[in-house]
């Protein structure tokens, strides 16, 4: 059902944009309108940058300690598609930008994902970066140490 309504809610956007800029420049004037839609531009530029390298860390460190980057990793693209929509010209879009910049929107939104992904380990990995090995799995033979009989 929201596949279907995509494409309206895009063709709506611009619209609904246009509208509230007629309405803040209604009551605020035109030069403070415009003001406001550069400076949450830059303001979407300076907290992508500041939450971007916070984000950084913790996927760093999440490698380090050998979990999976799973949370880190959303978070670093819902940074990505906050400052995003907030260099978009439009109040709307300011105010999803700026809710996917708190950390508690994203935790909900970190939550709601995880109802509906399974996560499976297909690697064995250990803290430390090195690939599990089985031991009693492997066993390593010289050409003398194996022979084949052909008896039944």
């Amino acid at each position: 059902m929201f596949r279907r309504l995509l494409p309206f809610l895009i063709l709506l956007l611009p619209l609904a944009e246009i509208a509230c800029f007629i309405l803040v420049g209604r009551r605020i004037g035109l030069f403070p309108t415009l003001s406001l839609v550069v400076l949450s531009a830059v303001a979407g530029i300076v907290l992508m940058r500041i939450q971007g390298f916070g984000v950084l860390t913790r996927l760093r460190q999440s490698g380090e300690a050998g979990r999976a980057p799973g949370k880190e990793l959303l978070d670093a693209a819902m940074i990505l598609i906050a400052g995003i929509l907030l260099l978009i010209p439009g109040f709307l879009t300011d105010i999803l930008g700026l809710a996917l910049f708190l950390p508690p929107v994203r935790a909900f939104l970190w939550n709601r994902l995880m109802r509906n992904v399974v996560v499976v380990d297909i690697g064995g990995m250990r803290p430390g970066g090195r690939p599990e090995t089985r031991q009693d799995r492997t066993i390593d033979l010289d050409e003398g140490d194996f022979h084949r009989d052909d008896r039944p």
